[in-house]
This record gives structure tokens, C-alpha cells and sequence, in this order.
């Protein structure tokens, strides 16, 4: 018999969800995932991210992401203080649940794939908390940083993300700021990934054209299925394989749909055609999952993170080998992160 799969997911957004209640253990919001329906899943684990609102500058102009507008920058003190706080929660969880440990090194990562217990990986969603100077990236780094997506859409001194819009390229605006570059290349020797989600795609270019690392979408899709902003073209996801890199498959079914509604009532097969578009066109090595959990509309049918067994069983019907179901569940994570932290 098989042992149960446990998968290691490129995104998830519950340090954000849980900043009033402060629980993993307990969601009265509901939310998508708690350790106990994260164990029933066979949810190993994943990169946790911390990220400054739309709402952590007072007064802020309220706006319609959808419609494709983007708020304005968050300055880089108020990013650091909304990083540090969730950063600090993630430590409590670390500390005082049991089952559940931050992962900052391979051997905590192979503990956690293997079931010891569930890993966090600390990543930060937009990069506005590191200063432009850097000067802060060690500070962070000591702190547990291993990963950072340099945008959440909105612009930062490092470089410029995508608006929300459906039937659009991907090529939205300039690339990566020369702080940006210098960034990427700063990652690179400490060992952080960079994570391009969100990313326009010129500055995708610009990582692919800095980094010495593997390529790393953590949570998107592929343009060519569903023609959002959000997604990668062909070209990139080709970039992605041709460093040894992973796209992390999204949920988030505005970003699954070929029509691009936000719409939950979406079937798990909408999600498997994606999954399978892309190993077709890069190959299974280069393809993983990244939920978007806590951070976005995601099928009824898959419904929180228990919803991960369904989702397996509906590859598994699709011809999907156990080798291959393992690479999509954690072995394509775990090679793209041990090429990037040794």
C-alpha cells in the first residue's frame, strides 16, 4: 500500500488571515487552513507569508482590485513592522504548538515532508519591508528569512507587479528598479529564493537575467489556459524549466478559468487541466502546487486545505503515476529549495 502523500505548498497567506485572532490552532473566521485540517489533508508544509495590507497605511484610498487599479506603495518602516509582527506570531506557533516548527534549514525541510511535523518556511509577499539599501537583508536572513517574492502587485522600490486584469499580457510596466536587481543578486548569495509571482514580466526577465538560482513562481498559472495578468506566458514558463525552476500551480480560480471568473463554483478539473497544460509543456519536474490558501477564492470543491486529498485522487485518476504524484507534491519543491540554500 502507498503511503499517504504529503505535500509541501508554495503559498499560503495565514500569518495575514490570522492577524486578529492570532490562532493556527483555531479559526472562528473559518479561513482555509488550521493545523488540525492541515494534518487531515496531509499538508507537509509550505512557505508562510508574511505581508503588509492595502490597509496598513492609515487613510489609505480604497480601491477596485479587480477593475484592475492598485494601491499605492506601503513605506518601507510600516512594511517592516507589519513583516516583524507576523514574523513574531509565526515564532509563538513555532514555540508553543505541538506539530507545527518554522523551517529555516534542508534537514528541518526533510523532517517536515516526511511527517515530523508541519514546516513553515518564512517568505515575505511584496518586498517594501527591506530597506533599498539592503541594509536590513541580514537582519532578516538571522530572523528566518528564506524566501522573498519581491511584489505583491503593487509597486515597491524594488520593482513593479501586475495589475488584476483578465484578457491582458502579463507586460505591464518597467522592470526590476536597480535596487531591484540588486536585490536578486544579494538573495543569491545568501541563499533566498526569489519568488516572481505577481511579478510583471519584464521584470521577470530581469531576475531570469540576475538571479543564479532556479527560477521560482511560487503561485500562478499559465496565460495560454487563462489569459490574466497574473499568469505566465509560454515563454516564461519555458525560462522557468530551462533553470531547473518550479511554477507553483495557483487555486485561485479567477487565475484557473479560462474565462476568468471569481467563482467558486469550479470544478477540481479545472484546476487538474491546468496542472496538466504545463507538464506538458515544461515537463513534471518543473511543476508543483501553490494554493494561495487564506489569500484567495478557491473551488468549493477543494473547499480548505483537507480539500488537497481530492485533488491528488483527481490526478491519480488522470494517469499520474505515484513518482509523478510525488514530484508534483513535494519533490520538485524540496530539489528547487536545496539548489537555492546550499
Amino acid at each position: 500500500m502507498n503511503e499517504p502523500l504529503r505535500v509541501f505548498d508554495g503559498h499560503n497567506d495565514v500569518l495575514f488571515a490570522t492577524r486578529e485572532t492570532g490562532s493556527i490552532t483555531d479559526r472562528p473566521d473559518g479561513g482555509h487552513i488550521d493545523l488540525t485540517r492541515a494534518q487531515t489533508g496531509g499538508f507537509a508544509g509550505g512557505f508562510f507569508a508574511a505581508y503588509a495590507g492595502n490597509d496598513a497605511v492609515a487613510g489609505a484610498a480604497d480601491v477596485d482590485l479587480w477593475a484592475g487599479e492598485l494601491p499605492a506603495a506601503v513605506p518601507q518602516p510600516i512594511a517592516a513592522r507589519e513583516i516583524a509582527d507576523q514574523f513574531d506570531r509565526l515564532d509563538q506557533w513555532s514555540k508553543s504548538v505541538d506539530g507545527f516548527e518554522t523551517v529555516t534549514t534542508l534537514d528541518q525541510l526533510d523532517a517536515c515532508l516526511t511527517g515530523e511535523f508541519i514546516g513553515a518556511v518564512p517568505h515575505i509577499e511584496g518586498a517594501a519591508a527591506i530597506r533599498s539599501d539592503l541594509r536590513n537583508l541580514s537582519s532578516l536572513y538571522d530572523r528566518g528569512l528564506r524566501s522573498v517574492g519581491i511584489v505583491w502587485s503593487r509597486p515597491n522600490q524594488f520593482g513593479h507587479g501586475v495589475p488584476f486584469i483578465h484578457d491582458h499580457s502579463p507586460d505591464t510596466g518597467p522592470g526590476l528598479t536597480e535596487d531591484g536587481i540588486s536585490l536578486v543578486s544579494r538573495c543569491g548569495e545568501f541563499g533566498i529564493v526569489i519568488d516572481c509571482a505577481h511579478l510583471n514580466e519584464r521584470g521577470f526577465w530581469d531576475v531570469y537575467d540576475t538571479t543564479p538560482h532556479p527560477m521560482v513562481v511560487s503561485h500562478a498559472g499559465a496565460h495560454s489556459v487563462c489569459p490574466a495578468t497574473r499568469n505566465l506566458t509560454d515563454e516564461q514558463l519555458t525560462a522557468i524549466a530551462e533553470t531547473d525552476g518550479i511554477v507553483g500551480i495557483t487555486l485561485s480560480v479567477a487565475h484557473i478559468r479560462p474565462d476568468g471568473r471569481n467563482d467558486v463554483e469550479t470544478p477540481i478539473d479545472v484546476f487538474c487541466d491546468h496542472i496538466s497544460y504545463v507538464v506538458d509543456h515544461i515537463g513534471i519536474d518543473h511543476v508543483g502546487i501553490g494554493s494561495d490558501f487564506d489569500g484567495a477564492t478557491i473551488p468549493n470543491t477543494v473547499g480548505d486545505v483537507t480539500g488537497l486529498k481530492p485533488i491528488f485522487a483527481a490526478l491519480r485518476e488522470r494517469g499520474y503515476t505515484a513518482e509523478e504524484l510525488a514530484a508534483l507534491a513535494q519533490t520538485n519543491w524540496r530539489r528547487v529549495i536545496a539548489s537555492t540554500w546550499q
